[in-house]
């Protein structure tokens, strides 16, 4: 099946819907914003690098006439996700999805007192969707957020909640990651206005892949490209979450081995019961101190 045939099956047109990103000119974001601008959505990038965003925001609107806004917000420090969610609520949205990740990059401890990956892939985005819910609700709206596989790396631990004496990245991230998905199942368990997507976009050659020492990246980029999905394809996982609500424990990813292919939805058996009720616990400690 060609993308196109895949586009014409599972999307329809978002004319006159407005959808919020973050990490909206990376690898996976940009691809997502053409898609959903090819689909006549209204788009607002939440990115940190302004320039950045304002050049691509100009590209959207020369080439699809569509509303592009800029709003800057670094996840790393919480003053600025403060100020961008704020900015957010001024506006109506119909779909915010939190794309925006960090994985391999120089570890400190932020503002807040956490790890800055676990509040880059977590601590921020759960505060973002909870803030952003009353604007959601008024237009029966959807949350989509970017899981990982990689959330299948670690339990949660209570000595440690953000991995900060773990120096394996893989460990941090996937935790982080972890505890933003199943902190979203719960919070959305009964919710009846706002739908919840978890999605993941398997494998794929982006700038959140390039963190190996620079020889050894100079060698594997090449075949990365060739066997892993091009981002293009593999973003398709998180559009398909703007049309498709994931129930309780559900995510869409690649079909094959969850790393190729296209999207489909199956249920996760990679967390008890007790140690999802946990971390939606410690995730409403969390936002009730911010």
């Amino acid at each position: 099946m060609s993308i196109e045939k895949w586009l014409k099956l599972n999307t329809v047109s978002l004319k006159g819907k407005t959808v919020a990103i973050t990490g909206s000119t990376g690898g996976l974001g940009r691809e997502l914003c053409l898609y959903l601008a090819k689909l006549g959505a209204n788009l607002i990038l939440v990115d940190r690098n302004l320039q950045k965003s304002q050049k691509f925001a100009l590209n959207l609107k020369e080439n699809y006439g569509i509303f592009v806004e800029c709003i800057t917000a670094d996840l790393s420090d919480f003053s600025s996700v403060k100020t961008a969610t704020e900015e957010l609520k001024k506006r109506q949205i119909d779909i915010f999805i939190h794309n925006a990740g960090a994985y391999s990059i120089p570890r400190y401890t932020t503002d807040l007192g956490f790890e800055n990956i676990f509040q880059i892939n977590f601590v921020a985005p759960y505060y973002m969707v909870k803030e952003l819910m009353p604007n959601l609700r008024k237009v029966k709206g959807r949350a989509v957020a970017v899981g990982s596989i990689a959330h299948n790396y670690s339990k949660a631990d209570k000595d440690n909640i953000d991995f900060s004496n773990k120096k394996a990245d893989s460990l941090v991230y996937g935790n982080a990651k972890r505890y933003l998905m199943f902190s979203l199942y719960n919070f959305f368990k009964n919710e009846t206005e706002v739908s919840l997507s978890i999605t993941h976009p398997g494998i794929t050659f982006t700038n959140i892949t390039a963190h190996y020492p620079k020889l050894i990246f100079a060698i594997i980029k090449h075949p990365m490209k060739i066997i892993f999905m091009k981002p293009k394809k593999a973003v398709l996982s998180i559009l398909k979450g703007c049309f498709e609500s994931t129930d309780y424990h559900k995510i869409i990813g690649p079909h094959i081995l969850d790393i190729w292919g296209y999207p489909r939805t199956k249920l996760l058996k990679t967390c008890s019961e007790e140690e999802s009720n946990y971390i939606f616990t410690k995730a409403e400690e969390i936002y009730k101190k911010l």
